[in-house]
């Protein structure tokens, strides 16, 4: 490397002549301070940084102070107040929702039972029966039955004047579910008996109040319940038609109606003020208004269209009819077992305060009273009765009747009453179901006596143990607790009687006749030849399992090939006629 002048550098590359760098290189001195350099690049950033820091600094300051300025007072008492209110009523109504959704799903189980105790050639008309109850139940509660059970619920009775009443109030919903004023209180009444609600209808009026909608959903699947229950007891027989028109029957009419008396501030749940009764008809969760309701319409049912072609012989002798998947009928019960738990525990309509209580104190006395009628009816068939074998399907039964039977005084007792109920509900099952071969009375998967005699059960259980809970105190706008006879309060198991016996008068009476009325219009009952056949292919034109030759006939239409069996002197027309 040489230099041609001062500061200016020459490359030499061997054998050539010396040839000058590159322009930019060319008036860089040699010499430069390159730290020099590097050390005002540095100061440059610093400040930009620091002058960075300081206005964000600046900014944040400046909000700050602003939004100290406009931060709002300290929530008041009142504020407080408000949002507990809201949290509450929010636990409140998700707990019925659940509760209501577990009550629905019952209908699967009630579905398997059925069809499980009943025999193959039926099954599609069975299971077809249980999804339909719904659909045409939640339509029919929606229009009119709504509203002819809670119409009035809000309604006071300003007259009435007994000591401790809180007049316009009862224990279901206006306490947990929110305010509800101005709706649901227009009904008809005599005197101090409410009748009938007229409020509601197709859910009009009450506009989004969110405790209206999820009480209706919820009581709506308790009216499926109810309705549910009387296809059982005329299974393998009932025309589709005639059955459409008594889930119609049920839910626009029969069911709110009575149901109204004990739930909606009807005279019934009154009776404490009216006459002194107690607490008046205190039923928690439904042996009464659901499971009694629903068995009374299924013993007028089973009476009117008559036993099945070949369920009893000229003698008075019985012939058996076993289900043909005894399995499904045991699923079916765990099903049930498993949604009695939103149906008991869900009555209490909420789950704050006192009522997680009482939610508490009916989900464990439900375990034990079912878990004890499933053991008592088990033993009473296998050491009492004449089969002297665990029967599967009264054992089914025996877990039902135990599960209807703790469904009313659920809350108000405690557990060693709940073993008393249920085991009382084994036995009577096992006897009800022999009265019913007795008197030539078919039921088909024991409807009556689980729901109507074990229903019974339960209403008069509550006048017999309740034990006077604290959680119980203002049961019906009353000021005691409920107390039963063992308690030391007679009168309320007269209450509990006056309950069950409107039951029976007023449901089975006009079911009778609803029913007399369907029969003569020859809506009731299929003809003798289905019966024999098989309700799958002539009802629903579909079998239920493809184990018999089917195919399609020149009209588009399914025909069966099997030969219809045969019975001798099968009748020629519906047992039911009395012909």
């Amino acid at each position: 490397m040489m230099q041609a002048w001062p500061g200016q550098a020459i490359e030499v590359c061997p054998n050539s002549q010396p040839r000058p760098l590159p322009r930019r290189a060319r008036f860089r001195p040699a010499h430069s301070n390159r730290s020099d350099i590097m050390k005002r690049t540095a100061l440059f950033r610093y400040a930009i940084r620091l002058a960075a820091t300081l206005t964000s600094l600046v900014v944040f300051f400046g909000v700050a102070s602003r939004a100290l300025a406009a931060d709002p007072p300290p929530p008041t008492l009142a504020d407080v107040a408000a949002t507990a209110g809201e949290v509450k009523l929010a636990i409140n109504v998700m707990w019925m929702l659940v509760a209501g959704f577990l009550v629905f799903f019952m209908q699967a189980g009630f579905a398997l039972v059925e069809t499980g105790f009943t025999r193959s050639k039926n099954v599609a008309h069975t299971m077809m029966m249980n999804m339909m109850v719904f659909c045409i139940g939640a339509v029919g509660y929606w229009m009119t039955g709504f509203a002819f059970q809670f119409g009035a619920v809000n309604l006071p009775y300003p007259e009435v004047s007994t000591i401790g009443a809180i007049a316009g109030e009862w224990a279901h919903s206006p306490i947990t579910l929110g305010d509800w004023t101005g709706l649901l209180a227009s009904g008809f009444r005599i005197g101090q008996f409410g009748l009938l609600g007229t409020n509601g209808f197709l859910l009009t009026g009450v506009g989004l109040n969110t405790g209206v909608l999820a009480f209706f959903l919820f009581q709506m699947v308790f009216m499926d319940t109810a309705a549910t229950i009387p296809t059982g007891s005329m299974a393998e027989r009932l025309k589709f038609s005639g059955f459409c028109l008594m889930g119609l029957w049920v839910s626009m009419f029969i069911y709110p109606l009575v149901a109204g008396w004990i739930w909606g501030g009807g005279w019934l749940q009154n009776l404490g003020r009216i006459a002194g009764l107690g607490n008046g008809a205190v039923d928690f969760a439904g042996s009464g208004p659901v499971h009694m309701i629903g068995g009374a319409i299924a013993l007028a049912g089973a009476l009117v269209i008559g036993p099945r072609i070949g369920r009893f012989n000229a003698d008075g002798s019985a012939n058996a009819m076993p289900g043909h998947n005894i399995p499904m009928g045991i699923l079916g019960t765990i099903i049930l077992f498993f949604g009695w738990f939103g149906f008991n525990p869900g009555s209490s309509l909420g789950f704050t305060g006192t009522f997680g209580q009482l939610a508490a104190n009916a989900a464990v006395n439900t375990l034990i009273a079912g878990a004890v009628g499933g053991c008592v009816s088990m033993l009473y068939m296998w050491h009492i009765s004449p089969v002297k074998k665990p029967d599967p399907s009264m054992s089914v039964n025996g877990v039902l009747a135990g599960l209807v039977a703790i469904t009313a005084p659920c809350a108000f007792v405690d557990p060693i009453g709940a073993l008393l109920i249920g085991s009382v509900a084994g036995v009577l099952v096992c006897l009800a179901t022999t009265w019913l071969e007795k008197a030539k009375i078919d039921d088909p998967v024991g409807a009556v006596p689980v729901h109507f005699v074990n229903g019974m059960w339960g209403v008069l259980a509550v006048g017999i143990f309740a034990n006077g809970n604290d959680a119980s105190k203002g049961w019906n706008g009353m000021e005691g607790a409920v107390r039963g006879l063992i308690a030391g309060n007679p009168s309320q198991l007269l209450a509990q009687a006056l309950e069950a016996g409107a039951v029976v008068v007023v449901v089975f009476g006009l079911s009778y006749v609803f029913f007399k009325i369907l029969n003569a219009l020859k809506l009731l009952r299929v003809a003798p030849a289905d019966e024999l056949t098989g309700l799958d292919m002539p009802e629903m034109g579909t079998p239920g399992y493809t184990t018999v030759d089917v195919r399609m006939t020149g009209g588009g239409r399914l025909s069966q090939q099997a030969p219809r069996p045969r019975v001798a002197n099968a009748p020629t027309k519906s047992p039911s006629t009395g012909a």
